[in-house]
């Protein structure tokens, strides 16, 4: 039903996108349609999104970029991504940190770390970190960790180990530099959820794709309805992979709902 009056169809095909992005148009109406027609939904939530953080010294990290670590997930299963991330007013984000939120954005329960030296095992690193100390014995703490971490880490990273900016690194006991580095390979943080859907570059969740055959992308449930792309269960990680779904599924329901109309 339009302004325009009633409007009757053999076929429909729903490509109404997801509800991520509403600055785009996509406001979610595909879901309402769907589930108008008798479909079940599976939850929505926002897949390649920022991280949320309950720790309060993010706010003091915002546009700290981290190159070359590892962030470590523990929930329903472990989980560990390698490369870049980004800390915002509110917590996570940049490619290790969107792509993570895809895989845990249905955990129930959500333990996180940072590996900030991924390249070294524990015991390299403490030979590493226990040779700056022989080094520098007169040293300020703070002084040799600029040498290994970010500056602006480096205040945040002693307030967690409870260490004095200023303390001389001869001053550092054997249980002190064990700590440090049991913290740089895992450093805490406080998980506090996902950004907002509004703010997820996909949507995650919608027609349970149970209820569709995949050789057409027709509705097993109303014959003539198709779907395709955001609208279904289907998301993907970063790489082009979402784009190749509604491209994939949106030529396959085009096709199939054409069939029979060609012109001789």
């Amino acid at each position: 039903k339009t302004k325009e009056g009633t409007q009757a169809f053999d076929r429909v095909i729903l490509a109404t996108g997801g509800r991520s992005y509403p600055v785009t148009g996509s406001t979610g109406d595909g879901y309402r349609f769907a589930q108008k027609f008798g479909h079940s939904l599976v939850p929505l939530r926002g897949g390649l999104v920022g991280i949320l953080l309950e720790d309060s010294f993010v706010k003091d990290l915002e546009g700290l970029s981290l190159k070359n670590v590892s962030l470590k997930a523990r929930g329903d299963r472990k989980l560990s991504l390698f490369g870049e991330a980004l800390f915002t007013g509110q917590g996570l984000s940049g490619p290790i940190a969107l792509t993570m939120s895809s895989y845990i954005n249905r955990w129930k329960k959500v333990d996180l770390a940072l590996d900030l030296k991924p390249g070294l095992t524990p015991e390299k690193l403490d030979q590493a970190i226990l040779r700056d100390f022989q080094e520098g014995p007169n040293k300020e703490i703070q002084t040799i960790l600029a040498g290994r971490l970010p500056h602006r880490l480096v205040d945040v990273f002693l307030s967690v180990l409870d260490l004095a900016p200023h303390k001389k690194v001869n001053e550092i006991t054997k249980v002190q530099r064990k700590s440090l580095v049991e913290t740089m390979k895992n450093f805490p943080l406080h998980y506090g959820g996902l950004d907002k859907l509004d703010h997820a570059i996909i949507t995650s969740g919608g027609v349970d794709v149970k209820e569709v055959d995949p050789s057409t992308m027709e509705s097993k449930k109303i014959p003539g309805l198709y779907f395709c792309g955001e609208v279904l269960d289907l998301d993907a990680l970063t790489g082009g992979y979402n784009l190749q779904i509604a491209f994939s599924t949106g030529h396959l329901a085009g096709e199939s709902a054409g069939k029979g109309f060609e012109k001789s």
